[in-house]
């Protein structure tokens, strides 16, 4: 059965089942007969509504039987099985109402360990035996749960997968809605996430980058320096909007006239300039002043 759909089994009519036809839940577990998907033929199915539950399709179908429909009239003794978002669930159809019966519909294969007959099994970290007494199917898959069978009730109750693994612990009211949503966990574990990216707004659409580009801090100028080998260079690339023209002028200013500011390189030239004079020895000096002198006589 495909997620939420339902199907109606009626009992085969054949001789063996006339003494379970028609008879109360109740009346079959005094007399120790079990309900077997074996003794049954499904005789309707259909999609289910996101509304539906055992007893509006009972109404439903005793007001207009549908179609395809191929058995009598839904009675005691019949079963509906829901799958309803991938849990699976099969009612005894009483007089009055409906009985949840466990382990009409099994999923077996030859690598399972648990069934609804397994008694006497050992849990690993718990103590003493177990036994399996009721079952569910949840998205495909059959969980089973577990008593123990010294104490009973008095210790709470395990669930456990087809391979015997603990699944939920300490279950005190069956398979509730609790205990469901426990299952569909295990079922589908929750994905890791990637590391988040920044996010970067360009031209109407979103840029992703990741965080170790956005993270690179930005050089300095004596960074540069070390990087080009020349700090004039590398101050002029830090505010020139062109990197095409790389001339000694920051931001591709023109020399300025006489009223204005002279070029790095023209204050550069004088200063040299200044700096050469200043270092002539004066010994140089006093050979200079007496060649002139002897010059003159």
């Amino acid at each position: 059965m495909d997620v939420n759909q339902f199907a109606v089994y009626q009992l085969k009519n054949i001789p063996e089942n006339r003494q379970i036809r028609f008879r109360p839940y109740s009346a079959l577990q005094e007399k120790g007969i079990q309900i077997q998907y074996e003794d049954y033929e499904q005789v309707y199915l259909a999609r289910m509504q996101p509304e539906d539950e055992p007893g509006e399709i009972r109404k439903r179908f005793n007001e207009k039987l549908p179609r395809r429909f191929h058995g009598h009239s839904i009675s005691v003794s019949d079963v509906l099985v829901l799958n309803k978002g991938g849990v699976v669930t099969s009612y005894y159809v009483e007089k009055d109402g409906f009985t949840v019966i466990a382990g009409f519909i099994r999923i077996s294969s030859s690598g399972t360990l648990v069934s609804l007959d397994t008694t006497d099994f050992h849990i690993k970290g718990k103590e003493g035996k177990w036994l399996a007494f009721d079952s569910i199917i949840i998205e495909g898959r059959q969980f089973f749960l577990m008593e123990h069978e010294t104490y009973g009730k008095e210790v709470a109750w395990v669930v456990l997968d087809e391979e015997g693994k603990l699944v939920v612990d300490h279950a005190y009211h069956g398979f509730d809605q609790s205990v469901q949503q426990q299952i569909k966990d295990y079922l589908n574990p929750p994905q890791l996430t990637a590391e988040p990216q920044n996010q970067e707004i360009s031209g109407g659409h979103i840029q992703m980058q990741s965080s170790n580009a956005m993270d690179k801090p930005p050089l300095e100028n004596w960074q540069k320096y070390m990087e080009n080998g020349e700090y004039l260079r590398s101050s002029e690339i830090d505010e020139e909007q062109n990197y095409n023209m790389i001339d000694g002028r920051r931001n591709n200013m023109s020399p300025k006239g006489k009223n204005g500011r002279v070029s790095v390189l023209a204050k550069l030239r004088r200063k040299q300039a200044e700096i050469a004079k200043r270092s002539v020895k004066p010994a140089q000096q006093m050979e200079m002043a007496e060649d002139m002198e002897r010059r003159r006589k």
